[in-house]
């Protein structure tokens, strides 16, 4: 119903467009819940109808704890410059 309408648009451009096309009520509703400001392309005008992106980090949700020590290897673990795949002797 939006495809070919001039971008940025309004959301008056946006439900003009949309009436010319013959949408229907259900989706003329849609739009005219849109908030009143410019959109700038189409994924922004779905983004603003049906979020998909997450959201913040919801309220109410316990942080994780803090680490506790140091990781397995010490500060071995971050280093890069061991060859891949290698296996440390074992003392005998």
């Amino acid at each position: 119903m939006l495809e070919g309408v001039p971008l940025p648009a309004p959301r008056q451009e946006l439900l003009d467009h949309a009436r010319r096309e013959d949408a229907g009520p259900a989706a003329l509703a849609l739009l005219e819940g849109l908030p009143d400001r410019e959109y700038s392309s189409l994924d922004e005008v779905g983004e603003t109808l049906l979020p998909v992106q997450p959201t913040r980090e919801p309220e109410g949700l316990a942080r994780p704890a803090p680490e506790s020590g140091e990781p397995p290897g010490g500060s071995a673990y971050t280093d890069a410059s061991e060859e891949p795949g290698w296996v440390r002797d074992r003392p005998d």
